[in-house]
């Protein structure tokens, strides 16, 4: 058994599944794809479901993969011990419906005992104590010595989750020596020491649980087995903990280089480290799977994960940011293996560098609060902090409970969490009446006695107008019979061309009609089980529950809306081409004629980009080039390249939307048939909207000619009051500008040359105090700009002047200048103007020579002017 690095291992791993028939697959990333039970992967078969549930069909009935996986349960846990971890590397083989228990189990010993060189006699298994299938594999066939075998209850060898597939396993345990156990005679596999660790489990899928602990066998047996890469680490290079791993090590000998410390000296300094270590190794590859930084769900986790790295790097003594640095480190050990690492090194260094910069400020001021809550607490000999103090960090200073409760227990102290979630959950409710506030009809609370099996069929895609039943109706939040002219109603339809609201997309408009009556719909709606709520303004006649309408979209503003639909997807495609593969869609909106596209990206689109991203839209635009709509099994699409748009929801089949070569998007969306059809194009502007999100909004169509036409007329009148034509205007424009520029200079030296004849006169009769010559004036109409030109020339006419100068109506200004000599001797303007603005109601100050000021009080300027004296002759000069 040698020595054997973790990369080393990885690929020893999928190679050897390969050689036995396997198809190997890379990770898929962190971000479940259209999974709303899991927050992020968190394990080696989670991605694989839809292939074990015969949702989709695998590329091949053997496949092999090391996944990446997130879990965070533990995460107060990690760094206060050396076993817990958020981020680990799963490795696995699995049989969709082709080989069973004989195979898994003897290629399982083939691997370790013979690529890993794992001595027989150090590995023990564990199975189901009634699974004699396994035992008999284990014992007749692998040879394997029957004390190494344990047979072990439900609870440790059979695997399910609530109702569905399931079925027993099998686990194999490392020994690491009688020096690692407890020391009782009977230690074995099951014991709570340290001796045995388990480092593979193999999953027997064999039964099917009805929910109601009855086992049926399943008719396609399945396999599905998982490997910790680290735990396997571990023991091929002889270590006790995953922070001791090579390519791990490597990332906290780097964290220990930046804080100047050394591992294994201190265990405040350990803790630090640890937590620092196995954080940004998770914060660099959930970046660099698209998530950011938020508030909630994923984004908040990676937030949490990001923001208790930085705050241990400040409790290691590293004042500066350090995180982006650090994950270099983890993309150079780790880059072999996830190429996207090294292709994403920028907008991921540039994520993690613009978080922990929020959080520096972020941290600062909560840290100090709640230092000061600590030494309240501790001077009152409680233990526990307010719910309210505590909600007050979170809510007004962005403070993370999760850290007010680290830096509590790391003081003995605890929290009230009663009173926290108390106003938690009033700011909830209150968010929530606020959403309401919004209306919905009331039709969403209302049960509408509907089969819940039935659903509104959708025609719009071919179809704008369709003949309908009407299946309820409600008005004021309740069931009616009838809708009469005059009501804003809600009426569920059998079938209907309206397209509802939807990924981005508004709703379709239009009019639910018979010979009776007619709703103007503005608005439509999608229940969760299919039904269709179209909600409108009735303006004439009655419609009636289960009578036979028509149903009608404008048609115009449904072709305006597939324009802004379309170029949505020329847009992104053009931003990945131009700006960089990590651009993701974070949110859109698309109306008619106009869309708002959000992306992740870490800066401003630059001039240039924009020009370009621009044109290449524009370019495909006249390409004309065919959109093609078709319906095929997901993984068929994924093969295809192409990519989710807009948050939909995707079943077995889903809907390709493609234009020409260019761009390949899963979409429920409705689109043109041709890119000529969108056409022009223009971004509008491009700015942040969160950390990491920009968003661009674009008109197309007819809005971009309704600019065109006013700015072309706004043009020629420009052009017809400088007399000139739209050809030559800016060559007209830039010659006024120079007229303009040339009469202000020449203004400027009238004032200048006027205010001097005014002032001059006035340094005849200065009063001699305190070695230098005073003036102070009231001069009602001057404005700021005539009192420094006045000052400006006092200064440099008599360097031995003091003057105060005032000016202006409601609101007076006043200019205090001191020349070179009068500085010299020790008076300073600012001093000067600030008590006589203060004496005047205002406030001032500025430098020695000269500064300015107002006042709010016009009626004491007499006495603010008259105490300027006193303040020469106060200097001491």
């Amino acid at each position: 058994m040698q020595y054997m690095g973790l990369n080393e291992i990885r690929e020893k791993f999928l190679s050897f599944f390969e050689s036995k028939g396997h198809l190997r697959k890379q990770s898929f990333s962190l971000v479940p794809g259209g999974d709303a039970s899991l927050l992020l992967i968190n394990s080696g078969m989670a991605p694989l479901k839809p292939y074990f549930s015969g949702e989709v069909t695998p590329p091949r009935a053997r496949m092999t993969t090391c996944q990446k996986c997130i879990r965070t349960p533990d995460i107060e846990r990690v760094g206060r011990t050396s076993r817990h971890g958020t981020f680990f590397e799963m490795l696995g083989n699995f049989s969709f419906g082709d080989y069973f228990k004989r195979d898994a189990i003897n290629w399982a010993w083939e691997f370790l005992t013979g690529v890993m060189e794992i001595p027989p006699d150090r590995l023990h298994v564990s199975v189901f104590y009634e699974d004699d299938e396994a035992a008999d594999i284990w014992l007749n066939e692998v040879g394997i010595d029957p004390s190494h075998l344990s047979r072990l209850g439900k609870e440790d060898n059979f695997w399910e989750i609530g109702q569905g597939p399931c079925g027993p396993d099998s686990e194999i345990f490392f020994d690491r020596g009688a020096e690692n156990g407890c020391g009782k005679p009977d230690c074995k596999v099951g014991c709570d020491c340290d001796r045995f660790v388990e480092i593979w489990n193999l999953v027997f899928t064999q039964f099917n649980n009805d929910g109601a602990g009855n086992y049926t066998p399943l008719k396609n047996k399945n396999i599905d087995t998982g490997m910790g890469l680290e735990r396997l680490a571990c023991t091929m290079q002889g270590v006790s903990n995953l922070f001791e791993v090579d390519t791990i090590q490597n990332i906290m000998k780097h964290a220990a280089r930046i804080a100047g410390v050394e591992y294994k000296k201190d265990e405040k300094t350990d803790v630090s480290l640890r937590v620092i270590t196995d954080h940004i190794r998770s914060t660099t590859m959930l970046v660099c799977d698209g998530v950011l930084p938020s508030n909630e769900g994923r984004g908040y986790v990676l937030r949490r994960l990001l923001r208790r790295a930085a705050r241990h790097g400040k409790l290691l003594g590293i004042e500066g940011p350090f995180l982006k640095e650090l994950s270099e480190t983890v993309i150079s050990e780790s880059r072999a293996a996830y190429p996207e690492l090294a292709e994403k090194r920028e907008f991921i260094q540039s994520v993690i560098a613009m978080e922990e910069e929020r959080f520096r400020l972020t941290i600062d001021a909560g840290m100090k609060l709640l230092a000061d809550h600590i030494a309240r607490i501790k001077e009152r000999n409680l233990k526990v902090l307010d719910g309210g103090d505590a909600f007050k960090l979170y809510d007004t200073y962005g403070f993370p409970v999760d850290l007010t409760l680290e830096i509590l227990s790391e003081n003995g102290l605890d929290l009230l969490t009663d009173k926290f979630e108390e106003l938690m959950r009033e700011q909830k409710t209150r968010a929530r009446a606020a959403r309401a506030s919004l209306g919905d009809l009331g039709w969403a609370s209302v049960d509408l006695g509907l089969d819940k099996d039935l659903k509104t069929e959708f025609t719009g895609y071919t179809s704008f107008k369709e003949a309908a039943r009407i299946l309820a109706i409600v008005s004021d939040g309740e069931l009616a019979a009838v809708a009469s002219d005059g009501q804003t109603v809600s009426v569920v339809l059998d079938k209907t061309p309206f397209y509802a609201e939807s990924g981005g997309q508004v709703a379709d408009h239009g009019r639910i009609f018979t010979s009776g009556g007619t709703l103007e719909v503005f608005d439509v709606k999608k229940t969760n089980d299919g039904k269709y709520v179209h909600s409108g303004r009735m303006t004439g006649g009655k419609l009636e529950t289960g009578e036979v309408c028509e149903a009608e979209i404008d048609a115009e503003r449904r072709r305006r809306i597939a324009r802004a639909h379309s170029a949505t997807h020329l847009l992104q495609r053009a931003l990945r081409n131009n700006v960089g593969s990590h651009i993701e869609q974070a949110g859109s909106l698309v109306e008619p004629d106009e869309l708002r596209f959000d992306f992740s990206h870490f800066q401003a689109l630059s001039a240039e980009e924009l020009a370009r991203v621009e044109r290449e839209v524009n370019d495909r635009i006249l390409e004309g080039l065919t959109v093609t709509v078709s319906e095929m099994p997901i993984g068929e699409a994924k093969k295809l390249g192409a990519m989710a748009l807009f948050g939909e929801k995707y079943g077995d089949v889903v809907r390709v939307v493609k234009m020409g070569g260019y761009s390949t998007e899963l979409c429920g969306g409705t689109h043109l048939d041709n890119t000529a059809k969108v056409g022009p194009f223009k971004i509008v502007s491009e700015a942040s909207v969160a950390a990491g999100v920009r968003r661009i909004e674009a008109k197309v169509g007819s809005a971009v000619l309704d600019d065109y036409d006013r700015l072309s007329n706004v043009i020629r009148g420009v052009a017809e009051l400088l007399k000139t034509s739209t050809g030559d205007l800016l060559i007209r424009a830039r010659q006024s500008m120079e007229e303009n520029r040339q009469l202000r200079r020449e203004l400027e030296k009238l004032r200048a040359k006027q205010a001097a004849g005014e002032v001059e006169g006035y340094l005849g009769g200065a009063r001699e105090i305190n070695g230098v010559k005073v003036i102070t004036l009231h001069i009602k109409d001057a404005d700021p700009q005539a009192l420094r030109q006045m000052g400006d020339w006092l200064r440099d006419k008599e360097p031995n002047v003091v003057a105060v100068l005032c000016g202006g109506g409601e609101r007076v200004n006043f200019l205090a200048v001191c020349g070179k000599e009068a500085v010299k001797k020790g008076f300073h303007a600012g001093n000067i103007v600030k008590e006589v603005c203060s004496a005047a109601g205002g406030s001032g100050g500025g430098k020695p020579d000269s500064a300015m000021g107002g006042g709010k009080e016009p009626a004491r300027v007499s006495g603010a002017l008259a105490m300027v004296d006193d303040l020469v002759r106060g200097v001491k000069a």
